[in-house]
């Protein structure tokens, strides 16, 4: 809700294969932003869960730095009803110097929002004060494990009709031979989920939403003894964030959304409470990196 000297407020940035998406964007992001190694200029998309203050007064500075650099791609930006205000008043306030094509797409009801060749990004309605959503960006099943010696003994040369057969095409030697991608690949892989909530109150079907993330970042905003007191303002104690994390079966659970009232010191007591009940949680930082791996 605060910015403090040594926390920034909400936001994450996911790189998946040298694509960056942003979701949220409080106060601060752009200085964090600035001293990671990432040529974040280049943000494909920004996706915000509501339109609170905390979550998008840092969405102003990234749209006009992002105009220093020559970009030809839009810039996508995702969020509840108001957002296409809040983009467009700031821009023309500022008086904003733009040099690239802005899309924002309102959302109200949970649907695919952002997609690609193989993976998208899915939006959900949670429970807050005023709209808000989470998000996850589910990668599809990746092709199998290819096996160079099998296709060798099939008498499928080296060369283009390997790259054929990893594509999924089945192909014809010259001799008549038919020889598919089962012939010399693995079992299809699972891909990876990613999945973000923050700002709302608890309720069991966000698990069935980010059921199987390989990570997931998740308000832990308060210590269940003023659990009553989160209910009340509907945020999330970081134990109900254990809770999803559990239910929902993920690999790794990160807390984020501290309420200011707990300095550094503090936040071990939400961390404890996660870890009773999922083991796998840690604490957010500024600036801190988690790689996804693939499962396989």
């Amino acid at each position: 809700m605060a910015p403090l000297p040594n926390r920034h407020l909400t936001s994450v940035l996911l790189r998946r294969e040298g694509e960056l998406f942003l979701f949220d964007g409080g106060e601060g992001t752009q200085v964090s932003l600035r001293r990671l190694n990432l040529r974040w200029k280049k943000i494909s998309a920004i996706f915000i869960s509501h339109t609170h203050a905390d979550h998008v007064t840092g969405i102003p500075g990234i749209l006009m730095l992002s105009s220093q650099v020559d970009r030809a791609e839009p810039l996508y930006i995702f969020g509840p009803p108001r957002i296409a205000e809040y983009i467009e008043t700031s821009r023309r306030v500022l008086d904003m110097y733009i040099n690239y094509e802005i899309i924002v797409k309102e959302i109200t009801e949970a649907q695919i929002v952002y997609q690609a060749e193989d993976f998208h990004v899915r939006c959900f309605p949670l429970k807050h004060t005023k709209p808000c959503m989470g998000y996850t960006l589910e990668e599809y099943e990746r092709p199998g494990e290819f096996h160079p010696e099998k296709a060798l003994n099939l008498g499928v040369p080296q060369g283009p009709l390997w790259s054929r057969l990893q594509r999924g095409e089945t192909i014809t030697l010259e001799n008549g031979k038919t020889v598919t991608p089962g012939d010399i690949m693995g079992e299809k892989r699972s891909g990876r989920k990613f999945s973000f909530v923050t700002d709302t109150l608890y309720f069991p079907r966000i698990a069935e939403e980010v059921e199987g993330s390989d990570f997931l970042v998740c308000e832990g905003m308060f210590t269940r003894e003023i659990e009553d007191d989160a209910r009340d303002k509907k945020h999330m104690t970081s134990e109900q964030a254990a809770f999803i994390a559990r239910d929902a079966r993920v690999k790794k659970l990160a807390l984020i959304h501290y309420s200011p009232r707990y300095a550094e010191r503090e936040l071990k007591e939400l961390l404890r409470e996660a870890q009773k009940i999922f083991p796998r949680s840690v604490l957010s930082r500024d600036r801190a990196v988690h790689p996804i791996e693939y499962a396989d």
